[in-house]
């Protein structure tokens, strides 16, 4: 039996086969010195390192070796030496350079090594990545995407931030040509949500709102497709639990998220036309914040509601409005949050009581301010301003809700004039940027106050829609049950996956 070659000379051959490849003007010749390189990469720890540089370097010019070229430089980025990983994961680039067939093949290896612990290891795999990412931007997102489509859960969590974290940012330099490469990532993402957190469905939205192809010069048929993206993640068609707060949770979430697209010309009679069918007949069974949540949305997008949409919402409307209003004259405490997304009408007398307080109160805030010795207490005072600033806001916007119903014919006031929600600005004024994310609620009564869900319905008749109104509020003259309910704020998107997914 031969003795066993010795690194040196194991070291010696290798750098001969190099030299001859390097030296050589018809590199194909070369066959038997590649062949002896790829067989060296299961040698030393050195001869490995050397083979991890020589295989790539010359990979193209030996395509009927292609295929024991990549299995060799894939063990040897599982090889437990860390400077022999490092060495083979910064070559896989090289594998595709020249021969784009098997680039999705190294885009996928690579999007499985984002699993590496090392800092060192880690950054190669990370640069490496943005390398192929550079040579041919469809293929590698098409691999990446697959991985967060259906992939191991950890490749999946990696893979994700990469993409959030070095694709998003570069999207103006990967994706070109730009209309082509915004409509593929698109259609990535859109396969992509069929099992995703609220977080991660979040960050996708605000990618994708961020691209030239849903800007504001996009097409109404391109902030419908949005909305569609949202409509389908809110799972509009599945049947409708009152004991899954899952499913309520997401609801509300996306149809925070539609609003900036019906300001836009979207519409929202999917959503409304759900919300009117099965949450707003349970609506003293949902989760308190929720109810709130329902309220504010509804308020914000009813000056984008259709005339039929309006009128079918009118019925449902005006019962909470019976529920919760309460009779002229009382002394029981009032949710100011749900007087004002409702509309309620009989409220005057206390909303001009608790008008005057609160005008009192930010006098005394004023002075208090003043009067403040260090940074802590200007900051005590500067909470208490800002939770009356917005109870003053929402009794206003009240008293002028109250005014058109003085009249024999009760109009809409949005015929007339808007005002501003206590808890945000208008929908209409926001841009195609704004997200879904948590909004603070502070009003009187220690909660967030809406307004709104009245406006006049666009493209409608006015004559029907007051008739219809008329008789709604007939009965309301006779006064509704008073009830004590205290609101809370929006919610933010919940830890967890949608579907598999909770959110």
């Amino acid at each position: 039996m031969a003795a066993p070659e010795s690194e040196e000379f194991i070291l010696e051959k290798l750098y001969e086969y190099g030299e001859r490849l390097s030296e050589s003007k018809d590199k194909t010749q070369n066959e038997s010195d590649y062949m002896g390189i790829i067989a060296v990469a299961k040698g030393s720890s050195k001869a490995k390192q050397l083979s991890a540089q020589l295989i790539p370097r010359y990979f193209k010019f030996f395509p009927n070796y292609s295929s024991q070229a990549i299995n060799a430089q894939l063990d040897l980025c599982e090889e437990d030496e860390l400077g022999i990983r490092v060495q083979a994961i910064r070559g896989l680039p090289l594998l595709c350079k020249d021969t784009p067939v098997h680039l999705p093949k190294i885009a996928d290896v690579l999007g499985q090594l984002l699993l590496a612990e090392e800092g060192l290891e880690r950054d190669a795999v990370q640069k490496a990545l943005m390398s192929v990412l550079r040579q041919d931007t469809k293929a590698s997102l098409t691999a990446l995407f697959k991985h967060i489509e259906n992939s191991d859960e950890n490749i999946r969590e990696r893979v994700l931030i990469f993409v959030r974290e070095k694709v998003f940012p570069l999207k103006n330099e990967l994706l070109h040509p730009q209309e082509e490469m915004e409509r593929h990532i698109t259609d990535l993402i859109k396969k992509s949500l069929q099992d995703v957190t609220g977080a991660e469905f979040k960050m996708f939205m605000d990618f994708l709102k961020s691209l030239s192809l849903f800007g504001d010069k996009a097409p109404p048929e391109r902030v419908q497709e949005l909305l569609e993206i949202v409509e389908g993640q809110a799972d509009l068609d599945a049947q409708f639990t009152i004991t899954d707060t899952d499913h309520i949770d997401r609801l509300m979430s996306c149809l925070n998220m539609a609003l900036p697209f019906y300001a836009r010309g979207a519409s929202n009679s999917k959503f409304f036309n759900y919300i009117n069918k099965h949450l707003l007949p349970v609506f003293d069974k949902l989760p308190e914040e929720r109810k709130v949540d329902l309220l504010k949305n509804l308020a914000e997008s009813s000056p984008f509601t259709s005339a039929q949409d309006a009128r079918s919402l009118l019925p449902s409307i005006v019962t909470l409005i019976k529920k919760y209003v309460p009779r002229k004259k009382t002394s029981e405490e009032l949710n100011f949050t749900y007087v004002e997304c409702l509309l309620l009408t009989l409220v005057e007398e206390q909303a001009k009581a608790t008008n005057k307080r609160l005008a009192q109160g930010m006098t005394e805030h004023h002075k208090a301010m003043a009067a403040a010795k260090d940074d802590a207490a200007k900051a005590d005072v500067k909470v208490k301003k800002q939770t009356t600033s917005s109870g003053l806001q929402t009794c206003n916007n009240i008293l002028t809700l109250t005014q058109p119903l003085h009249s024999k014919a009760p109009t809409f006031f949005g015929e007339k004039k808007s005002f501003s929600l206590s808890w945000a600005k208008p929908v209409a004024t926001q841009q195609l940027n704004a997200t879904g994310s948590k909004r603070t609620a502070s009003a009187a009564n220690g909660a967030g106050a809406a307004s709104g869900g009245g406006k006049r319905a666009k493209g409608g008749d006015t004559s029907s829609q007051n008739q219809l109104v008329n008789r709604a509020l007939a009965s309301l003259s006779r006064g509704g049950r008073a009830t004590q309910v205290r609101g809370g704020g929006r919610s933010g998107w919940r830890g967890g996956r949608s579907r598999g997914r909770h959110w």
